[in-house]
C-alpha cells in the first residue's frame, strides 16, 4: 500500500514524500519583493515533498492584494533567488504560484491610475482590506482580445522568471475565483466572442495559459490548480462537470507535472478528474470546517489521490511531515499572524527537538 512517506517523481522532479504544502498568502513582500525572512520561511519547510508557495502576480495588473510578491521583473527574480536557494540548500523542492487575481483587487493596489481586469465588468459582491481600510470590489474592465493575448504572455515570461530564479517549476492557479476560473465560469464570463459562451470557449483561456506556459519551460515543470464549484469570491458554476471536465481533458495533451484540486464538495467529480488526467493528482481534500490533517493521508493509501496538500498545519508547524509519521502534537496557528507583520506567526513556530 502508497504511504504519503513513500517517495515520488511529479513531471520531472523527484519528491522526497508526498505531504505537500499548500500555497498560502502571507502579504509580507515590500513593494512585490520577497525578503531574506520569506526565505527562511520557506527553507524551515522543506522536508515537504513539495512547496508550493504562496501566489505570486505574472504582471503588475496582477496584483489583487497587499504586500504580495511578483515575477515580473528582474529585481523580482533576485529575491526570489535566494528564497529557492535556501529551499534547495536544505534538500526541498519548490513551485512557484502564478496568481492573476482578475477582478478581486482594488485600484489603489495598482499604479498609474490602473484598474483590475476580467472577462466581463461584472464586480465581484463583498470587500477586501487594502491599507487604506476595507473596500468593495469595483466594476473591473472587460479585457480586450490584445489584452487577453498579452496576459497569456505575461503568465508564460514570468514562468521562464521561476525558472531563471531556480524553481523546480510553476503552478498556475485556476481555482479560488480569480482570473483564470473568473474564464471558468458563467457568472463571471458573460462573454459572447471566442473567448466565452459555449464550453470550449470558456475553458479557452485556461487552456491557452496552459499550452504557453508547458511551451516556455515545459510541461514536466508545470502544474495547474482548479476549484470546481467552488464558491470562493463570489463566483458561481451551477454546473461545473462538462467544464473541467473538458479543461482537463485539453491540459492533459501538454503532459502538465500535476493537477492539483482544492476540492469543493464534490468526491465523484474529483474521481472523474483524476481518471481523465495522467499526471500526479495533488488533492487539498473538502475537510467542511476542520484543517487537512491527518486523516486525509487516508486519501493516498486507497488512490483517491498521489499526495496531499495541507494549509494551516504547515504555517504552525515547520516539520509537518515528522509530526505527520510521528503522531507528535501539533503547534495551533495563530489567525492574527497569517497576513502582514514580521517574524511572529511566521518564523517563530518551533520544530520538534532533534
Amino acid at each position: 500500500m502508497t504511504s504519503a512517506f513513500d517517495p515520488i517523481t511529479v513531471g520531472g522532479t523527484h519528491l522526497a514524500n508526498r505531504v505537500v504544502m499548500a500555497p498560502m498568502t502571507r502579504s509580507r513582500a515590500r513593494d512585490g519583493l520577497v525578503s531574506e525572512l520569506t526565505a527562511q520561511y520557506y527553507a524551515q519547510r522543506a522536508s515537504a515533498g513539495l512547496i508550493i508557495t504562496e501566489g505570486i502576480q505574472p504582471s503588475v495588473t496582477g496584483q489583487g492584494y497587499p504586500s504580495t510578491p511578483g515575477l515580473h521583473s528582474a529585481e523580482q527574480v533576485a529575491a526570489w533567488r535566494k528564497v529557492v536557494d535556501a529551499v534547495h540548500a536544505e534538500g526541498g523542492k519548490i513551485f512557484a504560484q502564478l496568481l492573476h487575481t482578475g477582478r478581486i483587487g482594488h485600484p489603489v493596489l495598482l499604479p498609474d491610475g490602473l484598474v483590475p481586469k476580467a472577462p466581463s465588468p461584472v464586480a465581484a459582491r463583498g470587500h477586501l482590506y487594502t491599507p487604506y481600510g476595507m473596500k468593495d470590489f469595483v466594476t473591473p474592465s472587460e479585457l480586450t482580445g490584445s489584452e487577453i493575448e498579452q496576459t497569456i504572455a505575461d503568465h508564460a515570461n514570468a514562468a521562464r522568471n521561476a525558472i531563471e530564479a531556480g524553481f523546480d517549476g510553476v503552478e498556475l492557479h485556476g481555482a479560488n475565483g480569480y482570473l483564470i476560473q473568473q474564464f471558468l465560469a458563467p457568472n463571471t464570463n458573460r462573454r459572447t466572442d471566442g473567448w466565452g459562451g459555449s464550453v470550449s470557449g470558456r475553458i479557452r483561456f485556461a487552456a491557452e495559459v496552459v499550452e504557453a506556459v508547458t511551451a516556455a519551460i515545459g510541461g514536466d515543470r508545470t502544474g495547474l490548480r482548479l476549484s470546481p464549484g467552488t464558491t470562493s469570491n463570489d463566483i458561481h458554476e451551477p454546473d461545473p462537470r462538462p467544464v473541467y471536465e473538458a479543461l482537463v481533458q485539453r491540459a492533459a495533451t501538454t503532459s502538465l507535472a500535476y493537477l492539483h484540486i482544492m476540492e469543493a464538495t464534490d468526491r465523484e467529480l474529483t474521481r472523474t478528474l483524476r481518471r481523465r488526467f495522467p499526471g500526479a493528482l495533488i488533492l487539498n481534500p473538502y475537510t467542511g470546517t476542520r484543517p487537512t490533517g491527518p486523516p486525509d493521508l487516508a486519501l493516498i493509501h486507497d488512490g483517491t489521490a498521489d499526495l496531499v496538500a495541507f494549509g494551516r498545519l504547515f504555517l504552525a508547524n515547520p516539520d509537518l511531515p515528522r509530526r505527520l509519521a510521528t503522531g507528535a502534537a501539533f503547534n495551533t496557528p495563530d489567525p492574527a499572524t497569517f497576513y502582514g507583520g514580521d517574524a511572529a506567526g511566521y518564523t517563530d513556530y518551533p520544530a520538534l527537538p532533534a
